[in-house]
C-alpha cells in the first residue's frame, strides 16, 4: 500500500516468485486495475491508449503522439 499524489491509497500486487509489480488498484476505484506494460514480454501487447505521469518518465522514453495525454 502506498499513498498517491492525491492522498489516496494505491495497492500494489506482486509476483510471489520475482517480486515484480503485476498490477495495482486505486482505493475508491476498485473496478480499475492498472497493469504496468513492462510486466509483459509480449511484442504483440496492445499499445497504450493514454499516458500518465509523463513528467516522471526517463528521458529516453518516447510516448506515441496518438495517445491521450493525462495532465
Amino acid at each position: 500500500m502506498r499513498v498517491g499524489d492525491s492522498g489516496g491509497g494505491i495497492r500494489f500486487h506482486f509476483c510471489p516468485v520475482c517480486g515484480a509489480t503485476v498490477h495495482y488498484t486505486i482505493d475508491g476505484d476498485e473496478e480499475l486495475i492498472a497493469i504496468p506494460v513492462g510486466a509483459f514480454a509480449e511484442p504483440a501487447f496492445p499499445a497504450p491508449a493514454f499516458s500518465v505521469y509523463e513528467g516522471r518518465m526517463h528521458s529516453w522514453v518516447k510516448v506515441p503522439s496518438n495517445v491521450e495525454h493525462m495532465a
